[in-house]
């Protein structure tokens, strides 16, 4: 019984080459998924071998600074 398309576990490299060919939109959105997480554990480890330093986070507060606050004078505030 001989198929117009290849079958998976008959020969993966030729159903690969197939797909690419006939399917692409299921073949390429696979890879570049699966490049996701290789990505993710390669790119920071490299980056930073490359002297490559994250900024320091953005403060999210003004600073209090210590000591007691000074009294206004001179605003008619009375």
């Amino acid at each position: 019984m001989s198929s117009a398309t290849p079958q998976f576990w008959a020969g993966p490299l030729r159903y690969l080459r197939w797909a690419t060919r006939e399917r692409p939109n299921y073949v390429w959105p696979v890879v570049i998924g699966a490049a996701g997480p290789v990505v993710l554990l390669t790119v920071p480890p490299t980056l930073e071998k490359l002297g490559y330093r994250r900024a320091p986070p953005i403060p999210m507060t003004y600073p209090i600074p210590p000591g007691p606050r000074k009294t206004l004078t001179g605003y008619d505030d009375e």
